[in-house]
């Protein structure tokens, strides 16, 4: 849970970083797998760093994938919405409410419950069909972005959303599915990969045009919900014993919480404030 919680941090802080540079990046194609708007912020130091925060918040989750439930992993993931606020309240001068605040104590609060409850990792190993759906879900991601590129802002926001944080939960499945990085047989390692640039992408198509809040809360559900049933259904995740209304309610609550923090993916949240006039806070 520590590396997690870890992990969290760094994906948290990362998200303002990037954020910043996506939205000062010149626009690009307008595709919602925008490899154009990509190649223009990564050029930016902002960008980097977010990039090195993420590699190191990829191995603490990896970590925390061999160690506890998958349902704990993403509750905690999701919990970088509380860290991004913080963040930016900070270090761009964003203000917040006493209500928003509220939020981030129930999220520790979730995670502690999680933290309480969670047993050990499943014993699992997933079948070979599990790990080709997991090749064909990333595949429907970077499907799904190129779709969504074509819709109006608001139902692109949501499906971009939702496809990206389905990116991120096929790489927490992934995770647990490979036993070697050098069995280039196994398809859940092109899934991690596909479902993780994918995401990438569709999180910087999001970012950079028009309101993400709700594009937001649909990646924290999709990064969330569907990763822990399938760590539960079929890699064997479980709770410590007579613990289970613990472990639902944490999840729950840590969800809910993050939910509740979703105006930190909104572009435009602490522009006013920081120290430049389109300096982005988001996720």
């Amino acid at each position: 849970m520590i590396c997690a919680l870890g992990a969290a941090v760094c994906f948290g802080t990362a998200s303002v970083l990037q954020a910043v540079a996506a939205r000062a990046a010149e626009p690009g194609s307008g595709s919602g797998v925008d490899t154009a708007l990509f190649l223009r912020a990564v050029r930016q130091w902002r960008y980097l760093a977010g990039l090195g925060l993420d590699g190191a918040g990829f191995v603490l989750q990896i970590i925390a994938l061999r160690h506890v439930p998958i349902y704990a992993v993403g509750a905690a993931l999701a919990a970088s919405l509380a860290v991004t606020a913080v963040v930016a309240a900070r270090l761009l001068r964003v203000r917040l409410s006493r209500t928003e605040w509220g939020a981030v104590a129930v999220v520790c609060a979730g995670l502690l419950m999680l933290g309480l409850s969670a047993g050990e990792e499943g014993t699992g190993t997933g079948s070979t069909a599990l790990e080709l759906g997991m090749l064909v879900v990333a595949g429907l991601v970077l499907l799904v972005g190129v779709v969504a590129g074509r819709l109006p802002d608001g139902p692109r926001a949501l499906v971009l959303g939702l496809a990206a944080g389905t990116g991120f939960g096929v790489v927490e499945v992934s995770v647990r599915l490979i036993d070697s990085p050098w069995d280039l047989r196994n398809p859940a390692l092109y899934a991690l990969l596909l479902g993780g640039g994918a995401a990438f992408l569709l999180l910087t198509s999001a970012l950079a045009r028009g309101s993400v809040t709700v594009a937001t809360a649909g990646m924290v559900i999709g990064e969330t919900i569907g990763p822990a049933v399938v760590g539960v259904v079929w890699l064997g995740d479980s709770t410590r014993e007579g613990l289970t209304w613990l472990a639902v309610t944490g999840f729950a609550v840590a969800v809910a919480g993050s939910l509740a923090l979703a105006r930190f993916g909104e572009p435009s949240a602490p522009a006013e404030p920081g120290p430049a006039p389109s300096s982005p806070a988001g996720d």
